[in-house]
């Protein structure tokens, strides 16, 4: 059975092309810009052409073109237009809707070609800012209100992923910038590890030594760490685990069991760094808030 979500609320669209529900039924009312169906019991919904339409359309409108302008053009100009419009200006915005239009119909292919159409444009680094980091953000608000599944955000993750793989594998191997080892990780039962990978590709990418150890690792392996290497910095991921309730009493153990000496640092990502309390810290603990704040860093560095 094909199980592919084909069906929007208007609360979807509004939620997909930030256009408000209520600016869309005025266009609707007024110049007819979408046809929406009808159940039997007469509630409105929609279909993937509509869905792409209102992104087209958010597109165009973002650039200046009037909605009683384009209630005029056919419908098989308006993604015309959006390709005579991208060629002069950002393609950002209208790339995250082709993100999204391809997780939400699971669609590879669309999130390939539009990838490929970057890719020649764009280092990966720009790619990944501009276009990855604003759709993930936009993922948590859609899964919070109901317009995707957890199967949406598995697949479009995993196809990012694998484009952070790739470009990884391409980076040299054997640095060994500042002489200290920068080991990555993200804590027991955490598995969102997109922004530990792309920090793990920015610390190689820019000469250093680095080693990702992945998803779940309890402490008893992080600490085995320091058996094999002098100089470490561990790098740490915290989306939802440790939780709120916990994530402090993990700081005091990775300082009694990891951070007990003079050397070995922490740095630590993610959401549920905002729950963790002053007192947890100390001088070798260091938290950011965004990985553009710490990867701006390394590119001072490299000036």
């Amino acid at each position: 059975m094909n199980n592919i979500k084909n069906v929007f609320t208007i609360k979807d669209l509004e939620n997909l092309s930030g256009i408000k529900a209520h600016t869309i039924r005025i266009w609707e009312k007024r110049y007819s810009i979408l046809q929406p169906l009808r159940t039997e019991s007469n509630i409105r919904y929609y279909d993937v052409a509509s869905l792409q339409r209102i992104l087209n359309i958010s597109t165009l409108n973002s650039f200046g073109y009037k909605i009683s302008h384009l209630a005029k053009i056919a419908d098989d100009e308006i993604p015309k237009m959006v390709k005579e419009v991208l060629g002069v200006k950002s393609l950002n915005g209208h790339v995250v809707n082709n993100f999204k239009l391809a997780m939400m119909n699971f669609d590879t292919q669309l999130f390939l070609k539009t990838y490929d159409s970057l890719i020649n444009k764009k280092s990966f680094r720009e790619i990944f800012y501009d276009c990855f980091i604003p759709l993930l953000d936009e993922i948590g608000t859609l899964w919070q209100t109901n317009t995707i599944t957890p199967a949406h955000e598995h697949f479009i993750s995993y196809l990012i992923k694998q484009k952070l793989a790739s470009e990884t594998e391409k980076l040299p191997a054997d640095n060994a910038r500042d002489g200290r080892t920068y080991v990555l990780y993200l804590p027991h039962e955490e598995i969102h590890e997109l922004g530990l990978m792309f920090i793990n590709y920015e610390l190689q990418s820019n000469g250093y030594k680095a080693i990702y150890l992945g998803e779940s690792v309890p402490v008893s392996n992080i600490a085995d760490m320091k058996n094999y290497f002098d100089n470490i910095t561990f790098i740490t991921y915290i989306t939802v685990a440790p939780t709120i309730d916990n994530i402090n009493s993990y700081v005091k153990e990775l300082k009694e069991k990891v951070l007990n000496d003079g050397h070995t640092q922490l740095l630590v990502f993610g959401r549920n760094t905002q729950y963790i309390h002053e007192s947890s810290l100390s001088g070798n603990i260091r938290l950011y808030d965004s990985m553009n704040a710490f990867t701006e860093t390394l590119y001072i560095v490299n000036e």
